[in-house]
């Protein structure tokens, strides 16, 4: 058991594991999203505001025309990022949601009351079986179990820009940069359509839409527009989060006093808090598989963040994940059964697949942790 566990290690400042997919640590042992955590706190963000003033003037119109584009869920982050361009900054945006496969009442609570905040809005609802196609090939073949989805706030979002002729797009956080990964964008706001598809769909873009044996009309909604029409309409992506530091529970509460959110009753499935991703009920699975595969889970995500942000120190932390990382979504999981219309022995296969046989051991029908989080 040592020799499987013994290479593992946690951030020493926060709980970030050495599994997570393209982490690093310097020589005090932190993680590459505290060194960035860190170097926020000299970071010229006046600078970086001008930065955003220039971008929001390149592209800002004066005839009312929408000139810019917020994914939305009605959660705290895009409700926060839409809240401040529209009554800080002026600008026009439009709000667009990519409706998930399972959705919560929750969410639609508060993407209802996002909306009644005094937003234009969209919901796009790409064909059900076609998401449905895509999500179990995801899930079985990638072990991402919304991955139709995740495809969909790309390329949804991207062609409802080109569409209404919007020329900036503006998503939240910069998850790499944020949370421990690639800092290409960590000095550059402007990112385009190939990185979407190496960095946030992780490759499995291609893979994932040829085996699915859909129409291109089923496929509209998953797919990017050409390069030759992406290079004939030029749109800006960007994040938020390269112009202003981050801070999720800044976010949240903006959020509950402009927009309408409201929080669950109790912490959320696998973690301590119960303010952020209301939206969905997949999402409980798709933290589960990624427990298995990596050995972090929803809990560790969000004390990481906590410790980063000041809010606790990395003995709750530690405290808190031991305590509610890797919840097995036993309230869901005959809504899974049917969403993906497979048998519960199938479903435990996708799970024992993609279980980390350094990590878990199988006990009385369920992956156990062989390592313990310090």
């Amino acid at each position: 058991m040592r020799n499987k566990t013994q290479k593992l290690r946690w951030c020493a400042n926060c709980l970030t594991m050495s599994t997570r997919p393209r982490i690093s640590f310097d020589e005090r042992g932190w993680c590459n999203a505290c060194i960035w955590t860190e170097s926020k706190k000299s970071l010229d963000w006046v600078a970086r505001e001008t930065e955003l003033n220039a971008l929001l003037d390149k592209h800002r119109r004066s005839d009312g025309r929408f000139d810019c584009l917020v994914p939305v869920s009605g959660g705290k982050d895009g409700s926060y990022v839409a809240y401040n361009l529209k009554h800080k900054y002026g600008m026009h945006p439009l709000a667009v949601t990519v409706t998930p496969a399972l959705p919560l009442e929750l969410g639609d609570k508060n993407l209802r009351a996002f909306v009644e905040s005094g937003y234009n809005h969209i919901s796009v609802n790409p064909g059900y079986e076609a998401m449905r196609a895509l999500n179990k090939i995801g899930l079985t073949e990638m072990g991402f179990p919304y991955y139709g989805w995740l495809i969909a706030i790309h390329t949804a979002v991207f062609r409802i820009a080109m569409n209404f002729k919007i020329p900036l797009i503006f998503y939240g956080e910069d998850g790499e940069v944020e949370y421990g990964g690639s800092t290409e964008t960590s000095k550059k706001p402007i990112y385009d359509a190939e990185y979407q598809r190496k960095i946030y769909l992780e490759g499995g873009y291609e893979k994932v839409l040829s085996s699915a044996g859909l129409s291109e009309d089923e496929l509209y909604f998953f797919r990017f527009p050409s390069d030759q029409t992406i290079k004939s309409n030029p749109i800006d992506l960007t994040h938020w989060s390269y112009f202003e530091n981050w801070d999720p529970y800044r976010n949240y509460l903006t959020a509950k006093e402009y927009c309408g959110l409201t929080e669950a009753d109790q912490s959320n499935a696998g973690t301590f808090t119960n303010f952020s991703q209301n939206d969905q009920a997949l999402y409980a699975l798709h933290t589960y598989l990624m427990y298995l595969k990596f050995g972090f889970g929803r809990a560790n995500q969000d004390a990481c963040i906590e410790v980063r942000r000041g809010a606790m120190d990395r003995q709750q932390a530690v405290n808190l994940v031991r305590l509610y990382d890797g919840h097995y979504p036993e309230e869901f999981i005959p809504l899974y059964l049917d969403y993906y219309q497979m048998t519960m022995s199938e479903f435990d296969a996708v799970l024992s697949k993609y279980a980390n046989k350094d990590l878990f051991h199988l006990q009385e029908g369920r992956w156990t942790p062989i390592f313990e989080v310090t």
